[in-house]
């Protein structure tokens, strides 16, 4: 980009003030002034060089402030000015441990939208006052899980609510968004939201709506059953009148390859009817969940007890292996055990950053997906892995981002620099679209890439003084 030097750590960030500035007049002296600095605003409009100056964590003025005072001066000369970033999906679980947030503080991101894919931290009052008590190194608010409170409730259980259970449910949420929830969060892929019915989201959702709150959801499927699961979110919009965003929306498996045409056309249609639909993603071809995600849910109902008990039985295990088979081939399998990278393994360490394919072969046997469903069964019943999974095509990446509805998250988790196998997104969500695809490869402008990471979060999660200036 003209605007801005060749490494992507020299955007400045105007870190933890008010975005939002009034009026001052000439004698005012400021605590900051940013000069000389290429200013992007958030709107996505092109940048402007302006000064900007800074008094009681506010800014008070843009312009030519050459001739201002100021307690301290930072010459921006050759850097990008730009408001703090704000990550729409952000797994924040370690922050009690990690309460600095260097991981995504070094991103640039200064507020984190945590409790995402239906998991969320309980009880909710409490542990906000716990990170409030102990102090944290960046903004941060919460969604509060479908899948926590049906686990609340119904623990691992494959069935329906009984009305009893659903109005407990509903009293939980309320609670949450009385306490501060910005909404509520699904991961209908896993356990136990998949156990769920759209009705029954659908009424949760309406207790969210009610209280001013946002619906973001991991859809049902991200692979071969992506339409369904696009439209099942569009119809919760629907029925409940609420806010959608497909969260780290992507197309997953070879046989799905190019199809977010299909969806990002799903989401236009659905906007032209009068609903509030959106995106956000993260900038890789790759995704990040446990080993598990390829054993269908039905198997894992009640737990790992259960699920190794049905092992036992040979013809549950055979449908197991099939369902896992099955996955690999055209589900986050990738169709080549190559594809599936071991990032976390507790039981077996030396396996981090190898592959489902290296351990067919240190073990030696054959590489096919039935050898890899066997090696799925193993990892799962000694504890389950984290793994990343190569099985997204970058012409969906791209395209999904050029959307003007996507946002930029990085459905990171909060990590200490250095330690573990993981993956790049947890550090490099944010500099990789400024970096690889707004400068180098130009899928999409600098001002639109600091768009999607400030105002149009702003404007989602309805913050009346960030993501602009």
């Amino acid at each position: 980009m003209n605007n801005y030097k060749s490494s992507i750590h020299c955007i400045l960030f105007v870190f933890g003030i008010t975005l939002l500035f009034s009026c001052t007049d000439d004698h005012t002296v400021y605590d900051i002034i940013i000069e000389k600095g290429t200013v992007y605003e958030g709107s996505g409009k092109d940048p402007i060089a302006t000064d900007i100056g800074i008094k009681n964590h506010v800014i008070q003025k843009l312009g030519d402030l050459s001739n201002s005072k100021a307690n301290r001066r930072i010459d921006a000369s050759g850097l990008s000015v730009s408001p703090g970033f704000i990550d729409m999906h952000a797994h924040l679980e370690p922050i009690l441990e990690l309460s600095d947030c260097e991981s995504m503080l070094r991103q640039g991101v200064t507020t984190a939208l945590g409790g995402p894919d239906g998991n969320s931290p309980w009880p909710f009052a409490a542990y906000l006052q716990k990170l409030d008590s102990i102090g944290i190194g960046m903004n941060v608010g919460y969604l509060v899980g479908h899948n926590k409170v049906r686990s609340n409730v119904m623990q691992l259980e494959n069935r329906m609510p009984t009305s009893e259970e659903l109005a407990t449910m509903k009293a939980q949420i309320k609670t949450a968004m009385s306490e501060g929830a910005f909404g509520i969060s699904t991961g209908l892929k896993y356990l136990p939201g998949a156990f769920s019915k759209i009705e029954e989201v659908i009424e949760l959702s309406k207790i969210s709506a009610n209280l001013g709150g946002i619906y973001t959801s991991h859809l049902r499927e991200e692979g071969l059953g992506l339409f369904a699961a696009v439209r099942e979110a569009i119809t919760i919009s629907d029925k409940a009148n609420i806010p959608v965003i497909l969260t780290h929306h992507k197309v997953i498996g070879k046989p799905m390859w190019g199809k977010s045409s299909v969806t990002l056309s799903m989401v236009d249609s659905a906007r032209t009817a009068g609903l509030d639909i959106k995106i956000d993603q993260y900038p890789y071809n790759a995704s990040y969940t446990g080993i598990s995600i390829l054993i269908p849910s039905w198997a894992r109902a009640g737990g790992n007890d259960a699920f190794k008990e049905r092992l036992k039985n040979p013809k549950l295990r055979e449908r197991i292996k099939a369902g896992i088979i099955y996955n690999i081939e055209n589900d986050r399998g990738g169709n080549d055990l190559a594809r599936v990278q071991f990032a976390k393994v507790a039981w077996q360490p030396e396996l981090e950053g190898k592959t489902l394919k290296y351990w067919a072969e240190q073990k030696g046997l054959k590489v096919n997906s039935e050898t890899g469903a066997e090696l799925v069964i193993e990892a799962q019943v000694n504890g389950g892995a984290s793994c990343i999974f190569h099985a997204m095509s970058e012409v969906d990446v791209e395209r999904i981002m050029q959307h003007p509805q996507t946002m930029i998250a990085s459905d990171g988790r909060l990590v200490k620099p250095g330690i573990g196998h993981p993956h790049p997104r947890w550090y490099g969500t944010f500099p990789r679209v400024l970096g690889h695809y707004a400068r180098d490869k130009k899928t999409i402008s600098l001002a639109t890439a600091i768009y999607k990471m400030t105002q149009l979060p702003a404007t989602t999660l309805r913050f009346k003084k960030q993501g602009s200036y």
